[in-house]
C-alpha cells in the first residue's frame, strides 16, 4: 500500500476537506483574505471524485454521514474531524522545517483519511476543480452545487496563469545591429530578462510589438477582449523593466499609459476591468493552447487556505469578491527561459526580433 506523501500545498486538499467537515459551512471572504461578516454558505453535501465520496451530515448535525462506492453508509462524529483537523494542520506547518515545496509524509492521519474513503492527497483530472460542494444559500433559499480549486498559503505560492511556449510575445527590434546579439544573449544571471531587455535598450533600441506566437492563445485573448493582447504586452513591458510585479500595481502602470487611448474623462476603469475578467477566466478554465469558450468549470471558485489555517471562501457565485480577491492577490513572475524560448535576440528573414513571456503567480 502506497503511503501519503506530498509538499504543503498537496496535503491542504486532505485538510480542507477535514476542515470543512469540521465547520460545516463556507466563509465568504473580501479582496484581503478577511471574512466577510454575516456572509456564510452552510454546507450540505462535499463530493469528491475518487471513490465517488459523499459526505453529508446526520439529522442532528453530530455526525458526518460517509456514503463510499462499493460500502455502505456510516458515520463518524463531527468532533472526530474537528480533532483531525488540528492534527493535520499542524504537521501541515511542521513539514520539513521551512521548506515549502519538499514532500513529507504524515503516517499519524493516513489510517484515517484511507478509512473515509482517500486514498491520495490530491484530484487529478482535466478540469480545475478540485472539489465539488453542495451549500445552502440562505439569500436565494438555493442549494447550488459549486466547484472550487484549493489554494493554500501554508505552501509555496500557487500559479493561476502557466506560462508554455504558447503564451510567448514576439517583438520586433528595428534597425538592430547585429553586433550587439551575442553580448545581449550572453547576459545570464537571476534576472537575466530583465537585464537583456535593459541592455537593448540602453544602446538605443526598442521593442515593437509583434504578434502573439500561438493563434490559439491570440483568440483566447480577443474573446476575453480585443485589445487584451494589446493590454498584456503593456504589462508584461512594465514587468520586465521593473516598474512592478503586482497585477494591481501593473495595471494602474498600464492606465497612466492608456494604450489603447480610451476616454477617461468619467473614470471609467478600462483596464481594471478587462485585466480582472482574464484573471477570472484563467482562473476558471481558461488555457493559452486550448480553445476557450467562455465556459467556467464546474461554476468554479477558490477556497484559499490561509497561515492559521481558516478557509475563505471565493466563488464566481459571489463575482465580485472573487474578481476583487484575484486582482488584489496576483503578481507576474519570470518562467523559465530555456523552457519556453524567449528573451534571446534571433534573426528571421533579415528582421530580428525578442520574445517575452510570464506567468501569474496567487
Amino acid at each position: 500500500m502506497t503511503e501519503f506523501s506530498g509538499n504543503r500545498g498537496e496535503w491542504s486538499e486532505p485538510y480542507v476537506l477535514l476542515k470543512l467537515l469540521a465547520d460545516g459551512e463556507l466563509a465568504l471572504g473580501d479582496s484581503r483574505l478577511n471574512k466577510i461578516e454575516g456572509l456564510i454558505l452552510p454546507i450540505l453535501t462535499i463530493l469528491r471524485e475518487e471513490k465517488s465520496q459523499k459526505y453529508s451530515y446526520s439529522d442532528n448535525k453530530k455526525n458526518v454521514v460517509i456514503e463510499l462506492t462499493g460500502t455502505g453508509a456510516f458515520q463518524i462524529s463531527v468532533d472526530e474531524f474537528k480533532e483531525k483537523a488540528e492534527f493535520l494542520l499542524a504537521r501541515i506547518k511542521a513539514g520539513t522545517g521551512n521548506e515549502k515545496k519538499g514532500s513529507f509524509s504524515i503516517p499519524e492521519i493516513e489510517g484515517f483519511l484511507r478509512r473515509i474513503g482517500c486514498t491520495k492527497l490530491s484530484e487529478k483530472s482535466q478540469s480545475k476543480t478540485d472539489i465539488h460542494i453542495v451549500v445552502h444559500d440562505v439569500r436565494t433559499g438555493l442549494c447550488p452545487l459549486l466547484g472550487f480549486s484549493v489554494k493554500s498559503e501554508l505552501g509555496s505560492k500557487a500559479t493561476l496563469f502557466n506560462a508554455s511556449r504558447a503564451t510567448n510575445f514576439t517583438f520586433e527590434i528595428p534597425n538592430w545591429n547585429n553586433e550587439f546579439t551575442d553580448l545581449v544573449n550572453n547576459i545570464n544571471d537571476k534576472n537575466k530578462v530583465q537585464k537583456r531587455l535593459a541592455n537593448i535598450r540602453k544602446r538605443g533600441f526598442d521593442l515593437k510589438f509583434s504578434h502573439v506566437d500561438n493563434s490559439i492563445f491570440r483568440n483566447n485573448l480577443m474573446l476575453i477582449d480585443s485589445k487584451m493582447s494589446e493590454i498584456l504586452v503593456e504589462m508584461i513591458n512594465a514587468y520586465y523593466s521593473g516598474k512592478a510585479s503586482s497585477v494591481s500595481e501593473l495595471t494602474q502602470t498600464v492606465c497612466a499609459i492608456n494604450p489603447n487611448g480610451y476616454d477617461k474623462q468619467h473614470k471609467h476603469q478600462f483596464y481594471t476591468y478587462k485585466i480582472k475578467r482574464f484573471l477570472n477566466d484563467s482562473a476558471l478554465g481558461m488555457r493559452a493552447a486550448e480553445v476557450w469558450q467562455g465556459k467556467y468549470d464546474a461554476t468554479g471558485g477558490y477556497l484559499v487556505v490561509k497561515d492559521d489555517g481558516e478557509i475563505i471562501c471565493y466563488h464566481i457565485y459571489s463575482r465580485n469578491e472573487f474578481e476583487d480577491y484575484l486582482f488584489f492577490n496576483t503578481k507576474f513572475d519570470t518562467p523559465s527561459t530555456s523552457k519556453h524560448n524567449f528573451a534571446r535576440v534571433y534573426e528571421e528573414d533579415g528582421k530580428f526580433f525578442f520574445k517575452l513571456n510570464f506567468q501569474i503567480k496567487i
